[in-house]
């Protein structure tokens, strides 16, 4: 093979570790399970699978590409976690799959579109995040997750009244029982956001055994 086309894919695998490089950079700055090294080894893997693929020729190309987006599933459904009534990660799974796109990008010489697309997540996780955060002033839904004692008796009856009494909007959403506990699952929307009297009242009251919000 011509030194010339060893040195073509050095940098193309050069530039999938600088790109990969800058967006483990943001994960790593705030502690999520894939960040610095991880985003590098995935969109440099990714680009040299791509490399290789070409190489080998044939029907191989498509499979492989294929098998790389498969493969990048797995480990962004990996990252995902639930916590309490949240899910977690989804933000760094959907960061790990267009990272391994950007680098199969690059991997097929298309620097204009992985620039572009790399310049796209960058404002997307730098740039807009102060308005995601405007916009998340206006969401003022909260699920909450109550265990009552036994069957709570009148909890229920008792919570709905204390909503009514100060003006939230809800809805209960499931209602199961676990053992001797019952498990409530309220959606609450309050139009001051003002949730700590809701937490306030799950705390005092002598029927709650434990809640999650």
């Amino acid at each position: 093979m011509n030194i010339t086309i060893y040195l073509q894919e050095a940098a193309q695998v050069s530039v999938a570790f600088i790109i990969g490089a800058i967006i483990g950079l943001e994960r790593e700055f705030r502690s999520k399970p894939a960040g610095f090294r991880t985003m590098i080894l995935i969109c440099v893997g990714s680009c040299l699978y791509t490399i290789l693929s070409k190489e080998v020729g044939g029907d191989s190309t498509d499979r492989i590409a294929s098998n790389i987006v498969t493969g990048i599933g797995f480990i962004g459904a990996g990252v995902i976690f639930k916590e309490g009534i949240t899910v977690n990660g989804l933000t760094t799974a959907a960061l790990i799959w267009v990272t391994a796109a950007l680098g199969m990008a690059v991997g097929y010489h298309n620097y204009p579109l992985a620039i572009v697309v790399a310049g796209m997540v960058v404002v997307a996780l730098f740039v807009l995040e102060p308005v995601q955060h405007f916009i998340n002033r206006f969401h003022k839904v909260k699920d909450y997750k109550i265990r009552t004692v036994e069957l709570g008796n009148n909890f229920n009856t008792e919570l709905e009244d204390f909503f009514r009494y100060h003006g939230l909007t809800f809805r209960c959403m499931k209602y199961t029982k676990e053992n001797n506990d019952a498990i409530y699952l309220y959606r609450i929307s309050s139009p001051d956001r003002n949730y700590d009297m809701v937490s306030q009242f799950l705390l005092n009251h002598k029927e709650v055994k434990s809640f999650e919000s």
